[in-house]
């Protein structure tokens, strides 16, 4: 991998990622229809992670939902010691599309507070694989769907597919 500055701020993330959305779309349509070597790619996407710290930025945290696995609740309402039925009522919310997800407020996740997770050592399985390059189910292809969104609020998403595009050749 080519070493190539690193773009953090958020609003030029923002910006950019919107800017590249289709371009991102074209990316996630060229790798579904050629061969890569996914652990090579997930090995870029990791380097990445390990130079952007996720917990200084927290803007997953601000923009996106998260949704609930019945282990995830479990987990949580063990670790804040609630019981269930209290979890669920203060924690949770219904959503028509994602089905369970953490309850929101103006700022965000219910359990942040600044750039802080409260529940960090609990936290859902989706946030530990947050973005989802170099951990989650199925292949890294599969979960491409869901990267020109996350390009225009999540640094590492951004800067992984700037990477991906060097990567694989892709003709911007």
């Amino acid at each position: 991998m080519s070493k190539r500055e690193l773009i953090t701020d958020l609003v030029q993330i923002k910006r950019l990622g919107e800017q590249k959305r289709e371009e991102n779309q074209r990316l996630r349509r060229h790798m579904k229809s050629h061969n890569f070597v996914e652990r090579r790619l997930k090995l870029v996407a990791a380097q990445i992670e390990d130079e952007i710290d996720c917990q200084t930025c927290a803007n997953c945290c601000r923009v996106a939902t998260v949704k609930l696995k019945p282990r995830d609740v479990d987990k949580l309402q063990r670790f804040l010691s609630m019981r269930l039925n209290d979890f669920r009522r203060d924690c949770t919310q219904e959503s028509p599309e994602e089905g369970l997800i953490l309850k929101r407020t103006e700022k965000g996740c219910v359990f942040l507070e600044g750039n802080e997770c409260t529940v960090y050592d609990a936290r859902p399985h989706t946030c530990q694989n947050f973005p989802h390059f170099v951990r989650g189910e199925g292949s890294l292809v599969s979960r491409m769907w869901e990267m020109p969104d996350r390009a225009a609020y999540c640094p590492i998403a951004y800067n992984t597919l700037e990477a991906f595009k060097d990567e694989v050749e892709f003709k911007k």
